[in-house]
């Protein structure tokens, strides 16, 4: 297999993200009443700011210091030395990072979108 290249792996991390956002859409309504809607929605949006901070930092120091052996999660039976789980988790945690980076201003635009919501709309809860 070839290797993983960095651009390659920041882009599905973006369309997971975007996929996670239309998950948290949808997870929202499940959430009924109007203060707990909102103060999940800025959970969501505060943890995913803090995970895609340190996913991005850590990956991508963990990238840099693997020096291009990148390897997938499905090839830890490769790794042979102690330190060889930091070639699988560079872009683990790379596209993680990018996920929550993605996620972030959705969750908090659905908040915004909620928190403003008139009171007698299907946003608003009950």
């Amino acid at each position: 297999m070839p290797r993983l290249r960095f651009k390659d792996v920041v882009v599905r991390g973006a369309v997971q993200g975007i996929a996670a956002v239309a998950l948290l859409f949808v997870g929202m309504f499940f959430v009924t009443d109007h203060h707990d809607r909102v103060t999940f929605l800025a959970v969501v949006a505060g943890f995913s700011m803090v995970f895609a901070g340190a996913g991005i930092v850590f990956g991508g120091f963990f990238w840099m210091a693997c020096g291009g052996d990148i390897r997938r999660w499905r090839d830890w039976r490769t790794i042979t030395s102690q330190t060889g789980g930091v070639m699988i988790m560079a872009p683990v945690l790379v596209r993680c990072g990018v996920l929550a980076l993605v996620l972030f201003p959705g969750a908090l635009g659905l908040y915004d979108l909620v928190d403003n919501a008139a009171f007698d709309s299907w946003l608003y809860g009950s």
